[in-house]
Order: C-alpha cells, then sequence, then structure tokens
C-alpha cells in the first residue's frame, strides 16, 4: 500500500509542470472520464523516483498513458523497471497507449473501470 514516505518531494515541481502540460491522450481521459468518477484520482503523482500518470489511491491502482516516447527500446526497460517498482510496492498498473485512449476510449474507460470496482462488495 502507498504510504506517505513513497511520495518523492523532490518531484514536486516536475509534477507540477506535467499537470499543467498534459498530453492530449491524458486530457482526454482526465476530462472525459475521470473528472466523473467519485473516487479520488491523482494526476502526474511522484510516487519513488517516478511520477505516474494517474494514480487512485483507494484501490492502489496506476494508469499509464504512453505516448511515442515509451516505444524505444529504452523507454521500455525503464517502463518496465517502473512497473516492477511500483508493483514491488503494492500497487496495480495498468498500461493504455494513446492510441488506445483516442480510437478505443469506450474500450480504456470500460477496462479501468474494470479494476476501479474490483472488491467491491
Amino acid at each position: 500500500m502507498y504510504t506517505k514516505n513513497f511520495y518523492n518531494k523532490d518531484l514536486k515541481n516536475r509534477s507540477r509542470d506535467l499537470r499543467n502540460n498534459m498530453t492530449r491522450a491524458e486530457k482526454k481521459l482526465w476530462f472525459d472520464f475521470f473528472k466523473n468518477q467519485p473516487l479520488k484520482i491523482h494526476r502526474q503523482r511522484p510516487m519513488g523516483n517516478f511520477i505516474v500518470d494517474f494514480y487512485v489511491p483507494k484501490k492502489s491502482l496506476v494508469i499509464e498513458i504512453d505516448g511515442g516516447v515509451h516505444d524505444s527500446h529504452e523507454a521500455q526497460i525503464r517502463d518496465r523497471e517502473r512497473t516492477w517498482y511500483l508493483q514491488n510496492n503494492g500497487l496495480q498498473v495498468i498500461r493504455f497507449s494513446n492510441e488506445d485512449v483516442f480510437n478505443n476510449f469506450d474500450y480504456v474507460c470500460s477496462q479501468i473501470c474494470v479494476h476501479l470496482n474490483q472488491n467491491e462488495a
């Protein structure tokens, strides 16, 4: 489970910059889906040495939106390291591409809902 010690205050300014300059896909997901959710959702949240796109604390869920910069071999290695780190700190990580958000938005939202509704009685 995420704890306050997991929050990296050294990344606060960078995460603020990223929130103020979200990608088109992140904006679409934020304004067209997440803003209507009853759960608290953080954007560009520092976690350890990483900044995750979206974090749902109540569900220990990280949602990443991968653009073209994630296509390189080096970026894929960093993404695997990030996922490994987050999962080993009790978080579940799901990823979608920018193309998924733009071309299969309903599917992306439904998959996120599946994770948001897990363990609901």
